[in-house]
Formats: structure tokens, sequence, C-alpha cells
């Protein structure tokens, strides 16, 4: 979820009123209760326009959308246990869905990455990058940026070269989980590992430790460091958008977001913005690059960052393609 759309829920669940708004965020995910808590948070005034506006689009996507598929592991469950008891059932969904109780997963979700690093950070290596795998890239990245660059490293090498994990190590994960936060982790799906989930972790890190764990990893192996790189999404590579990519991008991107973003581009790149821009917005954009003050690194990588998410979402979503080193085309 993008900013604006982060934004336009936390707007719509303030609409809705507190018994509505808290039935809706029981369903989300933690790192998505998280990003609209701090958005409406941040809420100060909001016109009737922009409410209406909210809630105009919101009530268009519900007319779109069918009522199949809505709680279908619910559904399931209901209809399994019926049909073959309580005990047959269970033993079948548990195949089915998610692997059963999965507790001890669910509580490191909530977890802010500094504690989660501070409680598996003592595991063996491969047991740390099993866990990882689990939890959503932006925060598996948080863990590994609290690691010290040895362990992580070491770590973000296992996850890349990490396939399926065995029946036989995801008890041994699930035993160490419910050890370490006292819960009773149950078995669970196993979690693909490799290069593309490697890589979406060194996409949410800092451009140092970024640098430092590719070269590590070409210390042991030159073609998987060269494999991660070209999972990668690096600022530079919206070069590889086509013009109609660049201008549906920049209707999802803030213009301050940009602004900052681009203090770190190249000239080509910005020529290729300003490009897919009219006359006056590009002159405007122009303007504002100039009279924008210095900016910390860090805050440059941080906005490039999330533009990139966008990226990611929209070439997810076949809104976008952009182009590998090889010319193939990849999302």
């Amino acid at each position: 979820m993008d900013d604006v759309g982060t934004q336009n829920t936390a707007i719509l669940l303030m609409s809705l009123g507190e018994a509505e708004a808290a039935e809706v965020l029981r369903h989300l995910a933690p790192r998505e209760v998280e990003k609209i808590g701090q958005a409406i948070s941040k809420l100060t005034s909001v016109t009737r326009d922009r409410i209406d506006e909210v809630l105009d689009a919101f009530h268009e996507q519900a007319q779109q959308q069918s009522t199949i598929g809505l709680d279908a592991d619910g559904y399931l469950r209901s209809v399994l246990t019926r049909a073959l008891g309580d005990d047959r059932a269970a033993y079948l969904l548990d195949r089915i869905l998610d692997g059963g109780n999965a507790a001890g997963m669910e509580k490191l979700r909530w977890m802010d990455p500094a504690a989660i690093a501070e409680l598996i950070g003592g595991e063996h290596p491969q047991i740390v990058a099993s866990i990882l795998v689990h939890l959503d890239r932006d925060q598996a990245s948080g863990v590994l940026a609290a690691f010290a660059e040895p362990l992580r490293n070491d770590v973000l090498l296992r996850v890349a070269t990490l396939d399926r994990i065995q029946p036989a190590a995801l008890r041994e994960l699930n035993d160490v989980l419910a050890k370490l936060l006292s819960g009773n982790g149950g078995s669970r799906k196993s979690a693909p590992g490799g290069v593309r989930v490697a890589a979406e972790m060194l996409n949410h890190l800092a451009s140092a430790q970024e640098t430092s764990a590719i070269e590590a990893v070409r210390v042991h192996d030159t073609d998987l460091a060269d494999k991660l790189l070209d999972e990668m999404f690096i600022f530079e590579n919206l070069l590889d958008l086509d013009d109609r990519g660049v201008q549906a991008l920049l209707r999802e991107v803030q213009s301050e977001s940009l602004i900052v973003a681009l203090k770190g581009a190249s000239e080509t790149l910005r020529e290729k913005i300003f490009k897919n821009m009219s006359q006056r917005a590009a002159e405007m954009l122009r303007d504002d690059l100039d009279a924008k003050g210095p900016v910390r690194i860090s805050e440059v990588e941080s906005e490039q960052k999330e533009i990139l998410k966008i990226v990611r979402r929209m070439a997810d979503e076949g809104q976008l393609v952009l182009g590998s080193k090889g010319g193939d085309a990849f999302v």
C-alpha cells in the first residue's frame, strides 16, 4: 500500500467510526495496521471534498468486487468440520491452509525489528534466515539492519540460497520460536527463500549495508551476487521505464517525495522525468529542485526507496514493466 493509499484508508476508517474501524483493522496484517495507525495520527484537518472523494473511490471499487473468495478460509473450515468432524477436519485443514497454529510467527510480525533481532540474533544463521523469509520484506530488512555486519551478510547469503524449508527443519524452527516466545509454534507451510527474496530484503537496507552484503556474497559466489543485483530495484533503473510507465508512476508519487528523491538522481534520469511532464510542471519541478536546500543522503535514499516500493507494486499489478540488465522484462 503506497502513501496515498494509506492516507485514503486512514480517512475512510475515520469516517466509519470506532467500532467499524476496529472490525476492519482486525483483518489486516500487523505492518498494515502500523502504517494506517501512523497515517491516522498525522491526520489534522480533512476537507469535506477530500472525504467525499475517498468515499466515492471506495464505493466504486467495492461495486467491482464480488463476495466470492471473502473469508474463504472460514468457509472451508466450517464446511469440512461439518462434513468430517473436528479431528479429521483439523488434520486436513492443517495441510490445506497455513499449517495450523502459527502463533509464534504471528507474534513476531507484531514485534519491532530491533526486538526481533535481539530475540533471534543468538540462533544459528540458518535458523535466522528461515525465520526472516516468513516476515514482511521491510520488517525482515529491519532485522538484518540491526545485526552486526558479519551476521547480516551471513544470513542474507543463506536467504539467497534457501529453497523451500524441509518439514524437519520447519519443526526445528517452530521449536525455536516456541522456546523464544513461550508460545506454541505449530507447523507452518514452507516459505520460499531464494534470490528474489534476498533482493527484496536488500532493497530496504541502507546503501552502505547493501554494498557490504553484495560484496560478501560475491566472495562466496560471483554469479549469485550478479543475480541479486539483477533482481534488485535501484533508483537509476527508472531509466528503463518507457514514457508511459514514467507518466503512470508520476501520477502515484507525491511531489515533495519526488523532489527529495531526485536530489540524488543522475542528470539523465532527471531529464527523463522532466520529459514526461507538462512543460509547466517540469519548470516548477526544476525550480523546486533548485530552491531545495541540502538534503541528507539518508533522506534521499529513504524517499527513493519509497518510490521504488510504488514501482514494485505497479509492476506486480502489470501497470508497468522494468527492464533488467539482460534486456528481459521483470516485475
